[in-house]
């Protein structure tokens, strides 16, 4: 899945929906099912997407559009996804303080 995503730090709701090809009324609707996309508001409350967000909106539309996943399969996709990220994430934090541990002993 590839997607061009422009080189900016921020998007607003009209731009997300250009490039993702996808309504404003859907990308709403996302952020009220899907937690793991929550844009940031400004003081007027209007939505900022980062370069995270959509990602994380172009695999919500893969797993709806092309998978042909229900919003509770894509759910369920989605956790199981950040669960292995997470558990990934430890084993990389418990890898480099065995490392750091083997470089102070060796130093010694």
């Amino acid at each position: 899945m590839e997607y061009e995503i422009p080189n900016k730090l921020f998007f607003t709701i009209s731009e997300v929906s250009s490039i993702a090809k996808i309504k404003p009324y859907i990308l709403r609707y996302w952020e009220s099912e899907f937690g793991c996309l929550s844009p940031d508001r400004d003081k007027a409350g209007r939505r900022s997407y980062r370069k995270k967000d959509l990602e994380i909106i172009f695999l919500i539309k893969e797993l709806l559009h092309k998978r042909k996943y229900s919003i509770a399969g894509a759910k369920r996709s989605l956790s199981r996804r950040n669960r292995e990220k997470s558990e990934k994430s430890s084993s990389i934090t418990a890898i480099k303080k065995e490392l750091q541990s083997v470089i102070k002993a060796l130093s010694d």
